[in-house]
Order: structure tokens, then sequence, then C-alpha cells
């Protein structure tokens, strides 16, 4: 028994070795999946820092790369591959995204690693204008202007209608990748996974916004900001509202200290208005806890994401109107303006960044309609438990009167965007507008505004017309009775604010 024990000892010990080094390989390889996974899946180095706060602005992350980010080489090439789903030739530019020199993204998005490269937007894609003198003339981009240019809604539907094509196939997108770049055999593995996925989140995307389909268009430079936030993050119940506002500006917010926010007033609080839209945008909890721990920083290099844009849109200045202005027949326009439009629109006034009641201004009530009392309830217990929790969000029955500081930049004009030039708006309802383009960034420097009739305009711009609901340019009749003369003049003066 002894002799068969020690000639069975060998065996045991090359067992345990072939045990031992299959268990190293094991662990060996479970590292290194381990570690491949995190790099290529989790790791999560600082964003790019821009040294400008404009720059910030424009392309800085506000954190919704790593729920709602398109992978970089993915969003890259999809316009190449389906241009038949954008309104124009031209790649994203067709859809009013705008390019600023020495910069790789559009205004308006940002790229992060999260494992790989996403595409996420940030507040310029709504919040940064453009315009031009003449058509022939390059545009003039305008940091926290309000992006009459711009189409976020069929962004959207362009990355839908990419999803829902059969051609969304990793063989097809990879093939249009390596045109551009030889990724390492790594990254090619890497990506092969995530194009499904990648297709899959965005049709997840179509179903929960199937509620867009039953309402009108946003078009060029609106937006419906607080249904979606209403429909998903609040879960508020689907209901027939509609919400579709003109962008507003960003700028000179120190200024609107104590005036309310948002074209129904619903928050007057700057900083919660600040976060929800990051919020609304697509930010995660997670991400505004850790961007919210540095909102007390005073180094831009570790300051909150959202607190450096809060400080950068509370003191720049709107651009001055870029073309001459006749001195003597502005001046008879401030007197007009005072009269008329002071109390409710310059800094100081009455009224001024006060709400007007829906029974009084007559505009387009279906905003109002949209942001309901228990929607209000729910975005302010949206926070419990963080120290970011709002408190500050309401439900109003009328629409703020705004002050009027760039406002030559900011048609169309209402809130809704319905009206496309100061001189239309002096107008009895009657005789304003019924259909027109939006969208178009070249100036009409007689009536003030865009111009929103020429072929061009029609080309590039989209459809605008008042009969469909929440499109109402109805309301707002002050100063429509004054005399020719005096509209000539007030006119003249608002290109001065």
């Amino acid at each position: 028994m002894t002799e068969l024990v020690q000639q069975d000892a060998p065996a045991r010990s090359s067992r345990f070795r072939r045990f031992a080094i299959i268990a190293a390989v094991c662990a060996v390889l479970a590292l290194v999946g381990g570690i491949f996974t995190y790099v290529h899946f989790f790791r999560t180095p600082p964003p790019p820092y821009f040294a400008s706060d404009a720059d910030h602005f424009l392309f800085g992350s506000i954190g919704t790369e790593e729920t709602d980010g398109i992978p970089y080489w993915i969003w890259l090439v999809l316009p190449r591959i389906f241009p038949e789903y954008l309104p124009a030739p031209g790649g994203y530019a067709s859809l009013g995204m705008l390019s600023k020199d020495g910069h790789e993204m559009p205004v308006g998005l940002s790229k992060v690693t999260i494992g790989f490269e996403r595409v996420g937007i940030n507040c310029a894609i709504c919040h940064t204008a453009s315009y031009r003198l003449h058509a022939a003339d390059p545009p003039t981009i305008v940091a926290t202007g309000p992006a009459h240019q711009m189409a976020p809604q069929m962004y959207v539907r362009f990355l839908i209608a990419c999803a829902s094509d059969p051609r969304f196939t990793a063989d097809t997108i990879m093939a249009e990748i390596s045109k551009n770049v030889h990724l390492p055999a790594s990254d090619r593995m890497v990506y092969r996974m995530i194009i499904p996925f990648t297709r899959r989140a965005i049709l997840r995307l179509r179903d929960r916004d199937t509620w867009m389909n039953s309402r009108p268009d946003w078009g060029k430079g609106r937006i419906d900001p607080f249904n979606p936030v209403k429909f998903t993050t609040l879960k508020q119940p689907i209901d027939a509202t509609i919400g579709n506002s003109d962008m507003v500006p960003l700028w000179n917010l120190n200024a609107h200290a104590g005036y309310v926010y948002h074209w129904d007033g619903l928050n007057t609080d700057l900083r919660e208005v600040v976060m929800s839209s990051a919020i609304g945008d697509g930010a995660n909890m997670k991400w505004v806890d850790r961007d919210y721990s540095h909102w007390s920083d005073t180094d831009p290099h570790t300051m909150s994401s959202l607190r450096r844009i809060q400080n950068y849109i509370s003191t720049v200045k709107p651009p001055a109107y870029p073309l001459s202005v006749d001195a003597t027949l502005a001046a008879a326009g401030a007197t007009v303006f005072q009269g008329e439009c002071a109390s409710c629109h310059a800094f100081g006034g009455a009224r001024t960044g006060t709400l007007i009641d829906a029974s009084e201004v007559g505009t387009d009530p279906h905003r109002i309609a949209m942001w309901t009392p228990a929607s209000a309830d729910a975005y302010n217990a949206y926070g419990n438990g963080h120290d970011w929790k709002f408190s500050h969000f309401r439900s109003n029955k009328g629409y703020t009167s705004v002050p009027l500081d760039g406002i030559w930049l900011r048609g169309p004009y209402l809130h809704n965007g319905s009206v496309p030039t100061l001189a239309d708006l002096l107008e009895p309802v009657d005789k304003r507008p019924r259909f027109f383009w939006r969208g178009y960034d070249v100036l009409d420097s007689a009536r003030v505004g865009f111009d929103s009739s020429s072929a061009e305009a029609q080309r590039i711009g989209t459809p605008y017309d008042v009969t469909r609901a929440g499109n109402s340019n109805a309301g707002h009749t002050y100063g429509t009775t004054l005399p020719p003369d005096k509209k000539r003049a007030l006119i003249e003066y608002l290109k001065t604010l």
C-alpha cells in the first residue's frame, strides 16, 4: 500500500501543477479581460479643458454623453451613409449646426471619453445664434444667442431614421469608418460590439418619443423643452399638450436678477434653471452629484461645469447691432419706447421680468397649459436626498415680460416664434404673416429680424404655419395702433438695445 501511495504522489503533484497553471492562466485572462473591459468601456479621463469660457459653453460637457451619447466614429459617418435622411446636402450643417475654426466638433456638441469617445449635446445647441449681413458673408457666431437656425428635433429624427434603416450594421459602418481612420484591432472589436447596441438605444429613443408625432413639428429655432422631461424624467402621464417654444438668449443674466426664467416663468432660481437644463438634455444624477460637488471651486480647471456656464451667461453681453443706426430717428424712438414699452420691457420697468396674465397678453396659450402643477411638484421632488435638490419650480397662467437686450438678434418673435420681424409685431394680428420660413440667418435690416420669405430662405428654412396648434401669432397688440412714423422710430431705437 505504501508503495502505491508513493507511486501516486508524482501523479498528484503533476495534476496540481497543471491545475495551478490553468488557474494562473485563468487569472491572467480575467485580469486582461477586466483591464480590456475597463479601458474600452468604463475608463473616464477628465473631459477636455477649454481655457475660454465661451469655448467651454460652446463645446464643453454637461454630462449627457454617458446616458445619451453617440459613439464618435458612428456619429461621424452617419451623414455619409444616410444623406437622404438629412434635409439638404452638407451633413450636420444642414440641420443648422455651426462650426468654429480650430474646433473639431460642431457648436453644441461635446466629445468625451467614457471607455470610447462619445458625442453628447450641451447648452449651446439651443443657445448659439448665427447671422449674416449678406448671403455671401460667412456667418457670425454668437454664443448664448437664441439658435434660430438649429433644428434639434430634426437631429433626433435623423438619428432615428438611420437606426431604422437595415443598413445600420457593423459591416456597413465599419467600412465607412475605415475611410477615415485605421482603428486598432481592439477598437475595431469594440465598435463591432457597440454598433448594434447603439442601434437598439436609438430605436428605444424612437419608441420613447412617439408622442412627438401627434404634435406640430418644432422646425428650426424651436424646441419643446419640457414635455420630454415631463414624460420621461418626471414620469408624468403623456397628455396632448404642446410646449413648442422659440429659443431664448442666455446673455446678461446678472441684469435679470430677480426676474422669472423661461417663457412662462416656471422657475425663479438661475442655479436650478442651469442644472435642470442639463438634466433635461440627458445628464444623469450621478454626473450632477459629481459636478455639483465642485460648485464652490474657484479654479476653472476644477470648477463645476455647470457653475462655469452659469458664471459665463451671467456676465456675457449681447452683441451690438452690426449696421449703422439713424441716431436722430432712434432718439425719437426712445421716447416712444418709454411711453409704450418700458414698463414691461426696460430694465427696471414696473412689470419687467414678471408674469403677464394670458388673458391680457393674448398670445398662444399652449405653452402655459403644458407645464402643469403636477409637473412642477414632480421636479421639486426629483432631487430629494441630493444636495442640489430643486424647490423653485411652479406652474403659472401667464408669460414673462422679458427685457429686450439684443432684441435685433432674437427673431422670430413671441414665445412661440410666430412673428418673423419687429415690424410685423407692430402690425394688427390680421396683417401679420400667416406663413413664412424659419432658420435662414441673413438679417432683414429694414424690418428687423431675419429674411423669412426669399427663395433662399425657403430652401434653407422650415415652414411655419400660424394655423397649426401652438403656432398662433395672435396677441401682444401693444403698439399696433401707433402711426407709421412712430413705428419706424421705435424699430430704429430697438436696434440699439
